[in-house]
This record gives structure tokens, C-alpha cells and sequence, in this order.
């Protein structure tokens, strides 16, 4: 044998042995509690597992460090997955090199600090070619609404969050984000895959994103980071559902289900977004794409029944500002948006935003080959501005009717039929090269999220548990209140219930009554909503003749402090009466940092009240926070009000969500508002949807509409006016005149 073989031979045995000693070295460690924790990190070497036992850990500020290597990560595990409880005011951070976590579950609890997993220690210390995976964050709030935190921030660079589910973020700030704050985050090449992002409630207000990739500040730099096979399942916190604020980052292969809100290229260059599907399945406000800045690629991605408009249509190709500043639009440039597929989705936005400020239309883009049905034939663009930047060519409508792009599409009868994938594709064989391909496949939700966390629909929901026979006896309604079980409905017998305690409502409540059941109360309210409840009154006479006299008194309040869990209320064939022992005696009186999803009156009657009906107008600091999305009345009337129906109000100028929404129909006010603050029947401040139709006003103060933002739909319409003035329309932040739709109203002044 030869020396240099000899010398090889020699070398290849050490560096095996070298390899043998080192995976022998690499040691499993169980630790039971904090310190045994902190003192098994301190010894972590390249391969090394720690295993934290089964339990609830409390209050732990975790701090994951050390150095792994690509072939030895270093690896932090539960016991079992799922069955590591982090709980309390904990948090974990990570740095070092090629480091992995698994099978956490951050429940009940919140973080002290901006995140509850954060890729750093701190600004010098951060995570690099590390992975969190298997994990679960489930309603880890803060408990004040409005202080502002991540779930998850991703700094450093190789880093992958893969596998984990996210749900029920309800306090601000973004589910997750990706921060681009230093050279050591830039060019990070991230990957977030196959996560089950679930439900995000509406949050009211701006900083209720999902995804944030960058902010405007680093805007103009490259991310790289890749988003791919995730599920978004009712993200509804904002009109962004994810935010891009950097540049070359793809969006590809995620499915975005009754998501309301958009995937917006709000900063950024040379983005894709290719392959994504999105079922709105006609849920409102749920939308598509949102384009701004250049060089954005669009390309096979599915998105049917899709009701969203304005800044959170279907496809909106913004306009920009000239010489924008780094953090307002700038101009849409060599876009290219192909072969995707609209699907009976309401709104394609071109050149959306114009004003006096946006006035840089899109140029140097491209709109073909997509496919755009519509089943009514309807012509479902919008444009709001000079389009001839964008060329098409090679686009299907079907059946459109005059449209108003004939140049580069063609509009025929199109016939669809659904695939074994689930999306619908054109029959004709001829169009197979227009819109997405065959062989696109959304992710199923299974194959998204920690494979050992089910995905429970949480949704409020009355009338799924038991139904509880109740009797006029002393103290049995409280009992029975404070007994119950979320979705339980107490059926009162006939007889007067004397309420001598505040009635607390944790849970989705039904109380039912009939002919010949009354309610009376002692105390300053006699429901009072606190996190995790909602009620559902039906069929019930309750009189305030028994309450104290006091200034101030309500049928119904929410907790007096910030609440994380929007309720609901829903009012069925009742009647109220003598809410005057003192005046704003309210039928229902809402805190600052409450949030209603939905208010609704139905076939009810309301008399005798010195306050407002509904007090929805608590935050007043102009920050497009507002109190309650939806508030419908129909079929119900209001006599001797002195207050207005309902005050309601959303301030400031802010684009980022989707409401208030009002709806009145076919009710009767008479003698309403004859005390009201703003001398109103009803004060509609920044509502972003109202339609008032079908109604009869006697002898009551106008309805007074500020519009404050946006594109907002006011329509006053077919509703009689006696001895009542006419509606009253301001526009506070524009010079147009106001959009409201005011018709075929009648209005009788003389005395009826």
C-alpha cells in the first residue's frame, strides 16, 4: 500500500470516529421546570435534545440558545405533542444556529413582551437556518383589545415555520410577521408553509393583519421569503389579510377560505403570487388581490364567489401617488396578471383609489388570458381612472353585454363544470389555455396546522345545548343564568320575574319567553355581557319601572373593560317599556374596546325611553375604531324616545376595515329623538354601509350621516316623513358632493 493511501485511510478513520464520538455525545435531556430548563440549555451542544415534561408550565419566559449545526440541529421537543401546556405570561425566544421546536401549545395565557415566539434574543441575537414546527398558539391574547403584540416574528435569515396552528388572535397587532429591521433579517429566505393560520375575528380597527412580510420603512428591500401550501380559514381581521411590505417574496399554492380582506402588495417590488385558491363562498367583504408597485407577477390562482369591493374586490390594480413617499402607493409597473381564473366574484377594481392624491394610473402592465364568468353576466370591472397602461389580450367573459373592455377579451357563452379538484374549468377545450390550469390543487385544510390540534368551528352559535324550564320563583332566573351552559336557552314560564342581582353573560345565552311573561330589575342593568358571551332575548316583556334612579341605567351593557371576544345580540318579538325612572336610561350601553359582530332587532317594540336605544359610539379618539360591524333592525317600532335609536360612530380616516354596517327596514319611529346630543333620530358617523328602506318617521328629529371615509354606501330610500325633516348628508373629509341615494322618500311636515 502506498503512503498517500496509508494517509487516507488514516484520515477517513479519524474524521468516522470523530463523527461516531460526536453523535454519542449528543444527549436527550427531560426537564420537569424552570431551572432545570435554563441550566439543560447552558449545556447544549450540536445534536443535543431537550424534552420538556408534560404539564402546565406557568409564567416562563423560555430562551431557546445554542449552536447546531446542519447534520447536528439541536432540537426542543414536548414530552408529547400538545400535552407541554405554556401558559401565563410566557413567551419563548430563539437564537443561535440550526435550531428546532416541536410540539408546543401556548394556551391561556398571553405574552409580556411584543411576541410569543420571536427568531431573536435580542437585536444582536438572532435565529438563523432554525425551524419552529408542530406547534400551537390558541387564543394567547393580551387582555387589553388594543395593546399591540406578534404572534410569531421572524427575524434572521433560513428560517422555516412550517406545520403550526395559529388561532383566535383578538387583541392588535399582526398574527405573524417578518421583520426586515436589520442587514441580518434582509434577503432572509424564509419559508412559512402548511400552517393552518384559523379564524381571526374583525378586530374594528387598523393591525388586524395575519401576514406581514416587511414594513414600509425597508420597503424597497428584498425579503425572499416564501409563503406557500397554508390555509387561511376566516382570517377577518382587516381589509389585509396578508400585507407585503418588501420585495421577490411568492405567495404560492395557499388557500384563503371566507377570508375577509385581501392579499395586498402594499410595498414591494417584484413579488408572485401564483397558484393560490380562494372560496369566498359569497361571505361578505371576502376578496382577492390588491396590487400596487412594479413588477408584480399574478398568475394561475382561482378565486370564486368572492363579494368584497373597493380596496377588497376580487382583483384591485391600485392607482399610486407621483414621487410617492416611501410609505403611501406608489405606481403600478410592469404588472403581469395571467391566467387566473374569477369565478362569479363581484368586483374587478382598475386604477382603484383615484383622488387628488392617487394619480398615477398603472403602466407598462398586462391583464391576459383569464377568465372572468360571471353566471348573471355582469360586468363585474370597475374603473376608476384611465386604464390604457394596462394591455389585454386573450381574456374570456362570459356573456357580458356591452362591456366596457372589448379590447383583448372576447365575451361568449361559457359552460363550467366542476373537477375532481373542486374548482370549475370550461367545458370547451377550445378555452383550456384561459384561466388556471388543470393540474391546480388546493391544499386540503387536513394537511395544514399540527397534525394533533383539531380544527373546532367556534363560531357563536344559540340553541345547541339544552333547553331549561325556568319558574317565576325568587332567584330561579339568576340561578338558572348562572347554571347554564353555552348554547342552553331557559324557558321562562308565564309569570313576573323580578331580577334583584345583574344577570352576567359568559356564555352564548338564549332566554325565551310568551304571552304573559314579564321581567323586572333592581339593579342599575339587568344583563350585562362580559368575554365569551352573547344573548339571544326572544319573546320576553321587560319593563325598567323597578330599576334604581339613576342617571345611566341600561336593559343591557357590555363588561365596563376591554373585552377580547366579540359578542352578539339578537332582539326577537319583544317589548320594552318605561326606560324613564332617570334620564339616558339606554336599552344597551357599550364600552370602549367592546366589539359586537352583529346587533339585530327583529318584530319588536320599544317605548317610553330617556336615553338612546343603542349607545354604539364609545370610540371617539379617530382611530377607525368602532363599536358593533353589523346592526340590522326590521319590522320593529320606537315610541317616546328621547334619545335617538341609535347613536353610531367610527372616527377618523382610516382604510383598513370593513364597517360599520347599518340596515333599517320596515319599522316605525315616532316621537324619536327629541333630546337626542346630535338633535338625531338616529346619528350615523362614518357607517360605511347603510340602507334605511321601508320605514315610517312621525314626529321625529332627522336622520343625521357623516360620511368621514372612503366609498360609503348611504341609501335612504321608499321611507315616509311625517312631521320629521328630511335626512341629513355631510361629507367631513372630501369637497364632492356626497354619494348618499336618497329616493322616492316622502316627506310630510305639517302636524299628522
Amino acid at each position: 500500500m502506498s503512503a498517500n493511501k496509508i494517509i487516507s485511510l488514516v484520515i477517513a478513520t479519524a474524521v468516522s470516529l470523530l463523527l461516531v464520538s460526536t453523535v454519542a455525545s449528543a444527549r436527550e435531556t427531560l426537564v420537569s421546570n424552570q431551572q432545570e430548563f435554563k441550566q439543560a440549555v447552558k449545556k447544549l451542544q450540536p445534536g443535543d435534545t431537550v424534552v420538556m415534561a408534560n404539564g402546565t408550565w406557568q409564567d416562563f419566559e423560555m430562551v431557546f440558545q445554542g449552536q447546531g449545526t446542519a447534520e447536528q440541529p439541536i432540537t426542543l421537543t414536548a414530552q408529547e405533542p400538545g400535552k407541554v401546556q405554556i401558559s401565563g405570561k410566557s413567551n419563548l425566544r430563539l437564537a443561535g444556529e440550526y435550531l428546532v421546536v416541536s410540539g408546543l401549545l401556548f394556551k391561556n395565557g398571553y405574552t409580556p413582551t411584543d411576541s410569543v415566539i420571536s427568531f431573536r434574543k435580542s437585536k444582536s441575537e438572532l435565529a438563523n437556518h432554525s425551524r419552529v414546527t408542530n406547534t400551537v398558539i390558541d387564543n394567547f391574547n393580551n387582555p387589553e383589545r388594543f395593546e399591540t403584540d406578534y404572534w410569531v416574528a421572524l427575524y434572521g435569515k433560513h428560517n422555516r415555520f412550517d406545520h403550526n396552528h395559529l388561532e383566535g388572535k383578538r387583541n392588535k397587532g399582526v398574527t405573524m410577521a417578518v421583520r426586515l429591521d436589520s442587514e441580518d433579517s434582509l434577503e432572509n429566505h424564509h419559508r412559512i408553509d402548511h400552517n393552518y393560520f384559523g379564524p381571526r375575528p374583525m378586530l374594528g380597527s387598523n393591525g388586524g393583519e395575519t401576514l406581514r412580510i416587511g414594513t414600509s420603512h425597508y420597503s424597497l428591500s428584498d425579503s425572499f421569503t416564501l409563503v406557500e401550501n397554508n390555509y387561511f380559514d376566516r382570517c377577518d381581521g382587516e381589509v389585509e389579510i396578508i400585507s407585503n411590505k418588501s420585495g421577490s417574496n411568492t405567495f404560492r399554492g395557499n388557500v384563503f377560505y371566507e377570508s375577509r380582506g385581501t392579499l395586498t402588495l402594499r410595498h414591494g417590488n417584484g413579488n408572485v403570487v401564483e397558484n393560490n385558491v380562494f372560496f369566498g363562498n359569497n361571505v361578505d367583504h371576502t376578496g382577492g388581490i390588491r396590487v400596487i408597485n412594479k413588477r408584480q407577477t399574478i398568475r394561475n390562482n382561482y378565486l370564486e364567489g368572492l363579494t368584497g369591493y373597493r380596496f377588497g374586490g376580487a382583483l384591485v390594480v391600485m392607482n399610486g401617488v407621483p414621487n410617492s413617499p416611501i410609505n403611501r402607493y406608489h405606481q403600478v409597473e410592469d404588472a403581469v396578471i395571467e391566467n387566473n381564473s374569477w369565478i362569479n366574484s363581484d368586483h374587478i377594481q382598475l386604477a382603484a383609489g383615484s383622488d387628488a392624491e392617487r394619480t398615477a394610473t398603472p403602466v407598462n402592465s398586462q391583464f391576459k388570458r383569464n377568465l372572468v364568468y360571471n353566471e348573471t353576466g355582469k360586468d363585474i370591472f370597475t374603473l376608476y381612472d384611465d386604464v390604457s397602461g394596462i394591455s389585454f389580450s386573450g381574456n374570456v367573459l362570459n356573456q357580458v353585454k356591452g362591456p366596457q373592455l372589448a379590447t383583448g377579451f372576447a365575451s361568449e357563452k361559457v359552460k363550467l363544470r366542476r373537477a375532481a379538484n373542486g374548482l370549475l374549468y370550461p367545458v370547451d377545450k377550445d378555452l383550456a389555455g384561459v384561466g388556471v390550469s388543470a393540474d391546480l390543487s388546493p391544499i386540503d385544510k387536513k394537511a395544514t396546522g399540527a397534525s394533533w390540534y383539531p380544527k373546532i368551528d367556534k363560531r357563536i352559535r344559540f340553541e345547541t345545548g339544552k333547553t331549561i324550564a325556568v319558574k317565576p320563583q325568587a332567584g330561579a332566573l339568576e340561578q338558572a343564568v348562572s347554571d347554564a351552559q353555552a348554547g342552553d336557552t331557559l324557558k321562562l314560564a308565564p309569570g313576573q320575574y323580578l331580577v334583584s342581582k345583574i344577570l352576567t353573560i359568559d356564555k352564548p345565552l338564549t332566554v325565551s319567553g310568551g304571552k304573559g311573561v314579564q321581567i323586572k330589575f333592581e339593579r342599575s342593568t339587568l344583563f350585562e355581557i362580559v368575554d365569551g358571551g352573547s344573548l339571544h332575548l326572544r319573546g320576553l316583556a321587560i319593563s325598567g319601572a323597578d330599576a334604581p334612579d339613576n342617571v345611566g341605567n341600561s336593559v343591557i351593557r357590555t363588561s365596563r373593560y376591554s373585552m377580547l371576544v366579540n359578542y352578539q345580540v339578537k332582539i326577537e318579538n319583544c317589548d320594552i317599556t318605561d326606560l324613564d325612572v332617570n334620564k339616558s336610561f339606554n336599552f344597551l350601553s357599550v364600552a370602549k374596546g367592546t366589539m359586537a359582530d352583529d346587533i339585530t332587532i327583529a318584530n319588536s317594540r320599544f317605548s317610553n325611553i330617556s336615553g338612546v336605544v343603542l349607545q354604539l359610539d364609545r370610540e371617539t379618539d379617530d382611530f377607525g375604531i368602532y363599536n358593533a360591524e353589523y346592526l340590522r333592525i326590521s319590522d320593529s317600532s320606537f315610541s317616546d324616545v328621547q334619545g335617538a335609536l341609535v347613536d353610531y360612530y367610527r372616527g377618523g380616516t382610516d382604510e383598513s376595515t370593513f364597517g360599520p354596517h347599518f340596515y333599517l327596514t320596515g319599522s316605525t319611529l315616532d316621537k324619536v329623538g327629541s333630546k337626542s346630543q346630535h338633535k338625531a333620530s338616529m346619528y350615523l358617523h362614518g357607517v360605511q354601509v347603510a340602507n334605511i328602506a321601508n320605514n315610517t318617521f312621525k314626529h321625529s328629529a332627522p336622520i343625521r350621516v357623516a360620511h368621514t371615509v372612503g366609498e360609503p354606501i348611504t341609501k335612504i330610500v321608499k321611507n315616509d316623513f311625517a312631521a320629521t325633516p328630511a335626512p341629513v348628508v355631510a361629507e367631513l373629509n372630501s369637497s364632492q358632493e356626497n354619494t348618499a341615494v336618497i329616493l322616492d322618500n316622502q316627506i310630510t311636515m305639517t302636524q299628522q
